[in-house]
């Protein structure tokens, strides 16, 4: 089978190395410890120390505690030392000076897509494009530095970001490489462009119908123009050959060495097939993950029912662990595929898309959680978000299930009486602070007036007394958590728009925003005993950064540089 690593080693080289080499050269002034003294017990002094430490429960007050040292022994926190404390005085211990540089604990992305991000550094990125005609430049340079590949593939394309605010169409790709299939999915993976290679491949005419849960663009005479949302994106994507179990290694790998080098040491990886989860497991056979990964089982995996009954999976090393499922709803507001109660504001009579039956979505949720597994369900529009809450507040019961935690991953759009539900039900929205900077140029376009104040409503959901997950939902966003802690803060983009603040109302502290980066991150995951904060009888995971997050200005967090990414004691990125 053709497997496209191959002919793009090169492309995989440069952008690993434009992600790390910051990293890589920052991290020269210090030596650790050999990897092979796992029971080494290391005294890292000389640093700038936060931690958020857990009050009563989940959802408590959190107080910031700074130390000045931290002391651990293998992969397990022994004793952080405050300012004026006496420190230990020891031949046998490794000490290391961290140079007066700040340290946190270990940021986890609670939703991310860890397969995908790393295809997305060997592919076409089309991430900020502003035209079609720009995208289709990428595309062309891409096919000239890799003319053998048998498709082209990429991601990040969104046209809401270009003058013409159109969908893409297959005409504008015909001038490069036209025998050659192409296949560029949309920044938040909800709609894809294709060329007319791939649609001739797929048999795609005007007489092709949409399926349920998808969408066919087309033109005024009703032939398909190149771009397919949800469902009928399948008519596609079926059509290219599968990945390898190697080449999800290669990719899955390569992944996790770049959210690292971003200051990420926990992932939630939304959505994962058997076979990558294999490829994950054939990884961990080599040694701990680079960071750690709490997957969840995809609901649309042919083989969910087997992997069902295998029951829980955590590593010994904590560095894989297997015990939810994502489920899909609905799909994304930027295509206008989230499912709304009422019609997009500008678009009247469309009401978005429901990706599954009421009644295959109710089976899926069940059977997961007869299973004893989380279930966390993807969910953006106000109706999908209505219908998910729906199902929690009688399947929970029924099953017994309320301590699973169960999710919703993104809860975009709610209701006000939803709103009150996520703590009612001891559901956690699984939210993504950029989605409201990167959204804002639309949302209140797709929901008017009204809506949009139960869009992205984090402030609202907090005084609920809901629980919120961070994340970046990586690659439709970057992965780097402190874009997100910026969004969270100031509801602004990276040029500090608009001024004071997207719905200002909205935004959290920096206290409240990093506690959801950890603690909370790792409550979604069962994994509060062991992660989120730094304390004696954890899992020594912390990063090391050249700037104070709580000494410089708000609008600054976003240039944040990561110096070291320290997982169970091991340093990450040598």
């Amino acid at each position: 089978m053709f497997s496209p690593f191959r002919a793009l080693r090169y492309c995989q080289i440069v952008n690993a190395s434009r992600l790390l080499s910051g990293t890589v050269v920052l991290l020269l002034s210090i030596t650790l410890a050999p990897s092979t003294l796992m029971a080494q017990t290391t005294l890292l002094t000389n640093v700038n120390g936060y931690t958020m430490l857990d009050g009563e429960g989940a959802g408590s007050p959190r107080e910031r505690m700074r130390f000045t040292a931290i002391q651990f022994t293998g992969n397990t926190i022994d004793r952080l030392f405050a300012d004026g404390d006496e420190l230990p005085e020891d031949d046998s211990m490794t000490i290391l000076d961290g140079e007066g540089k700040t340290l946190l604990p270990g940021l986890i992305d609670a939703h991310g897509h860890v397969l995908n991000y790393g295809l997305s550094l060997l592919r076409v990125d089309m991430t900020g494009t502003r035209s079609e005609q720009d995208a289709v430049a990428r595309v062309q340079a891409f096919q000239q530095a890799n003319p053998e590949l048998q498709w082209i593939q990429g991601r990040g394309w969104n046209q809401v970001l270009w003058d013409s605010n159109a969908f893409p169409s297959a005409e504008t790709l015909a001038q490069v490489a036209p025998e050659t299939p192409m296949w560029f999915s949309r920044v938040d993976g909800h709609a894809g462009w294709a060329n007319q290679a791939a649609m001739d491949l797929a048999g795609i005419d005007a007489s092709t119908p949409d399926p349920d849960g998808g969408m066919i663009i087309r033109d005024a005479e009703g032939r398909p123009t190149g771009t397919f949302v949800d469902t009928a994106m399948r008519y596609i994507t079926r059509h290219i050959p599968d990945l390898s179990i190697d080449d999800q290694k290669m990719a899955l790998r390569q992944a996790m060495l770049a959210l690292a080098g971003q200051g990420l040491t926990s992932v939630h990886d939304a959505g994962v097939s058997s076979t990558t989860l294999q490829a994950y497991r054939e990884l961990l056979e080599d040694g701990p993950l680079p960071i750690r990964v709490y997957v969840m089982l995809a609901g649309g995996d042919d083989q969910l029912a087997d992997r069902l009954a295998e029951g829980h999976y955590i590593s010994d090393d904590h560095t894989l662990a297997v015990r939810s499922v994502k489920i899909s709803a609905d799909g994304a507001l930027g295509s206008r595929g989230a499912y709304l109660n009422e019609e997009y504001s500008d678009q009247p009579g469309h009401r978005g898309l429901l990706l599954l039956s009421p009644e295959r979505l109710t089976q899926l949720m069940e059977i997961s959680m007869q299973s004893g597994f989380q279930v966390n369900v993807h969910a953006i529009g106000d109706g999908a978000n209505m219908i998910v809450l729906d199902n929690y507040e009688a399947l929970i019961q029924r099953t017994g299930t309320a301590d699973q935690r169960h999710r919703i991953e993104h809860a975009q759009v709610l209701r006000y009486e939803d709103i009150l539900r996520f703590n009612e039900l001891n559901v956690i929205p699984s939210m993504q602070a950029t989605h409201a900077t990167s959204d804002k140029n639309m949302a209140q376009d797709r929901l008017g007036e009204v809506r949009i104040q139960g869009a992205y409503a984090w402030r609202k959901l907090m005084d609920a007394g809901a629980i919120i997950a961070n994340g970046s939902d990586f690659p439709v966003e970057s992965p780097n958590p402190f874009f997100g802690l910026h969004a969270a803060v100031t509801r602004q983009d990276h040029q500090s728009q608009p001024p004071g603040g997207w719905f200002p109302e909205e935004r959290m502290t920096l206290d409240e925003a990093l506690t959801s980066f950890t603690l909370d991150a790792a409550y979604a995951a069962h994994q509060e005993d062991i992660l989120g904060s730094l304390e004696p009888g954890k899992l020594a995971d912390f990063i090391l950064l050249e700037q104070d997050v709580f000494a410089i200005e708000p609008s600054q967090l976003w240039q944040v540089d990561v110096a070291q990414t320290w997982v169970g004691g091991r340093r990450i990125g040598e």
